[in-house]
């Protein structure tokens, strides 16, 4: 070892350094970092202080308050109007605006229309009642649609036991909707004149009269079901062939979309 300390400061001109004479650096930073991450620290946690009172709801504030505290400790954020003078009131949500109300509302009457029509479908399908009842969804809301070759013989207002069947099947979907249904009665246009139907008027009018006891009768609330008659100025179908003419002697169950809407309104809903 000195041989090679003696060679080694032959070749170089330099004393050779001991191990003792050699001053290493101290391990990990500066003692002043930790004080400059301190003061970091302390100033995010102020300005974030600052946004927050300057927001106008408390529970933006709220939530940036227990975010800092997870982060900084349960002591280092104070509470609201406890310390520094903070003092933050509540502010009232802002009512949904009007368009939102009307298609929140909207959506509402469709889904429900919906489910009626989805509903009366499937009652038809249980039923094999395809060319019988039929269930639409218009504008003006769900038209259930049922022929008169169904429900009545030519020219009377009995109700034939296969369509005072049917019509008790309807009845127990109709009971559980609280909306206003109207029952119109339509004729085709071959005149009738007796003592009890002078017109055709009177025989639309009293066949939706007909179903609308039975509806009553099996659970209906009567409050919310009335009989039209239309007699033949409603057709659906010409009135020159006979087939045109049984189209257009039908029973219609109809719930109007506005009825739906009314009743939603009376509950508060959309507002």
């Amino acid at each position: 070892m000195a041989e090679e300390a003696a060679q080694a400061e032959e070749d170089t001109g330099l004393p050779y350094p001991h191990t003792q004479d050699i001053k290493f650096p101290r391990a990990g930073a500066p003692a002043w970092i930790a004080t400059f991450a301190d003061l970091v620290t302390l100033l995010m946690a102020f300005f974030v202080l600052l946004f927050a009172m300057s927001t106008t709801q408390q529970e933006t504030y709220k939530e940036m308050v227990q975010s800092l505290r997870t982060a900084l400790g349960e002591q280092a954020v104070p509470e609201a109007g406890t310390r520094e003078g903070l003092t933050m009131h509540a502010v009232p949500s802002e009512p949904p605006a009007e368009n939102q109300q009307i298609d929140e509302l909207g959506a509402m009457i469709e889904k429900e229309m919906e489910d009626i029509v989805s509903e009366v479908r499937e009652l038809v399908l249980l039923n094999k009642l395809g060319g019988e009842v039929s269930v639409t969804k218009t504008e003006d809301g769900v038209v259930i649609t049922m022929s008169n070759l169904l429900l009545f013989s030519r020219g009377g207002t009995n109700l034939s036991a296969k369509g005072r069947d049917i019509l008790k099947k309807v009845a127990a979907v109709l009971s559980k909707l609280a909306y206003h249904v109207k029952i119109k009665g339509h004729t085709d246009s071959s005149p009738i004149s007796s003592i009890m139907f002078p017109s055709n008027w009177e025989l639309s009018s009293a066949r939706a009269s007909t179903v609308v006891r039975l509806l009553v009768e099996n659970g209906v609330p009567p409050k919310y079901v009335s009989a039209e008659g239309y007699a033949s100025y409603h057709p659906v179908a010409t009135n020159d062939t006979a087939r045109g003419r049984s189209l257009n002697r039908r029973v219609e169950i109809v719930y109007e979309r506005d009825s739906i809407a009314s009743q939603f309104a009376d509950m508060g809903v959309g507002r």
